[in-house]
């Protein structure tokens, strides 16, 4: 092998190693978090551990006409009416900034102000070109899931 191929080996393998690296701790880029992520009780002794997924949340803990984002799980839930649950992807759709907060009737990224309708996710306000993904919960009593 020549010492140009060799070269260009050792460079994309930095390359790799670099973008491996780089991930997200779930943590938000932005240092704001609004909610602790979902955590299941720990199960009765004796008995086997629920299966699926944690809750998410209880439905008293989403404001009706309001929202909760959960940073760690990339969704915000929203109660646009009284006992009318949705849920969207946290991740903005200008740029991929996680939203941080849900206010007056939208979800608000932090980054270049884009807003979303609380009742269906489609933008209020721009630069975001896009509405926010559904994403799919289900609510079985007081229990919100992610599905």
């Amino acid at each position: 092998m020549t010492s140009s191929s060799t070269t260009r080996r050792t460079v994309l393998f930095a390359a790799a190693a670099l973008t491996t690296g780089c991930g997200s701790d779930g943590g938000g880029d932005d240092g704001t978090k609004t909610s602790a992520p979902a955590t299941s009780e720990p199960a009765a002794t004796g008995t086997a551990a629920p299966s699926g997924p944690a809750p998410l949340a209880r439905t008293s803990e989403i404001p009706v006409g309001g929202g909760t984002v959960f940073a760690g799980e990339k969704v915000v839930v929203t109660q646009p009416v009284a006992g009318e649950f949705k849920a969207f992807s946290a991740i903005c759709t200008h740029q991929g900034c996680t939203v941080n907060k849900v206010a007056d009737g939208t979800i608000d990224c932090p980054c270049h102000g884009s807003k979303y309708r609380i009742a269906d996710g489609s933008v209020a306000a721009g630069p975001a070109p896009r509405p926010l993904p559904a994403e799919q919960i289900i609510v079985s009593g007081e229990t919100i899931t992610l599905a």
